[in-house]
């Protein structure tokens, strides 16, 4: 069988999605904030993973594939007002914290699982809505894709921003090739706007830089160190930010799409609103080639 779905019980429950033909895998873990943690092609692992933060379930985990939900980025002091309440929600929102429940596996045309969360008091006192979101992550050759499914159970419409925050393996950052479909970015560091032209300045302690005039659905990373290249696309009727981050002297670059930038949960910038009762789907793909 080319495809497989495999459960084995480390630290935390593992589900192993895998793919004999083209030798790769991927690891999810499902109580840890649905995250895949792993993806490994030909014997290149192909995202970075701090193991030691891993380990520790108070921490964030730097690595693998974060989600981002209900916003992405920070708000400023952590607050939003809705109605006439303020609520609290730190920074990338909850989904990443939270323990996704299995819902179905497959390895019919791919090797698939799916992740479901949804509301519950916790996840109310600071996001006031009832909803489900249903990720399933399809892996086959060097392709991993992520469907994503958002249900709005609230009387009311429900304003959401999602997006993934990958850390991908970068042992020689002036080693890579960035193409992203923009012309500028906005520093989030300095607070400016600053032009592109393909490079940025490694030397620096931390590049957070978020691209948000995109003029395509797709970007890409060259390694040429490692003879690989990351491309990345989006379904563009939703994602219409891309931010790429790193700090010095770690093994990683993030190349993160987001369907808003940061604090679009004040501003209104990019914001999904879902009507009450209605669901939404959209995806994000990424490829390797070599």
């Amino acid at each position: 069988m080319t495809f497989e779905v495999a459960i084995n019980q480390q630290q935390y429950k593992t589900y192993t999605l895998s793919d004999s033909y083209a030798q790769s895998l991927i690891e999810v873990v499902p109580e840890r904030g649905g995250i895949i943690t792993k993806w490994r092609i030909q014997g290149q692992e192909i995202f970075y993973l701090d193991n030691e933060r891993f380990t520790h379930p108070d921490l964030s985990v730097r690595g693998g594939v974060p989600i981002l939900f209900p916003i992405c980025g920070n708000l400023p002091d952590n607050t939003y007002t809705h109605g006439d309440r303020t609520y609290t929600l730190k920074q990338h929102g909850f989904a990443r914290e939270m323990p996704w429940l299995v819902t179905n596996q497959s390895t019919n045309d791919c090797a698939s699982i799916t992740l479901v969360l949804t509301s519950n008091d916790e996840t109310k006192a600071v996001y006031p809505f009832d909803f489900e979101v249903s990720f399933t992550y399809r892996l086959w050759g060097n392709s991993l894709v992520i469907h994503q499914n958002f249900q709005n159970n609230s009387s009311e419409s429900m304003p959401f921003s999602v997006g993934f925050h990958p850390y991908f393996a970068a042992p020689d950052k002036t080693a890579l090739q960035v193409q992203i479909p923009a012309t500028e970015f906005y520093d989030q560091k300095t607070q400016s706007t600053q032009a592109f032209n393909g490079e940025f300045d490694y030397s620096r302690d931390e590049i957070d830089a978020a691209f948000k005039q995109l003029s395509g659905e797709s970007a890409s990373v060259k390694d040429t160190s490692r003879q690989l290249q990351l491309n990345l696309e989006w379904n563009n009727d939703y994602y219409n930010t891309v931010v790429f981050w790193t700090v010095k002297d770690k093994d990683f670059y993030c190349l993160e799409p987001w369907t808003a930038p940061r604090n679009a949960l004040n501003t209104g910038d990019g914001l999904i609103a879902l009507p009450p009762g209605d669901s939404l789907q959209t995806w994000v793909s990424m490829n390797i080639t070599f």
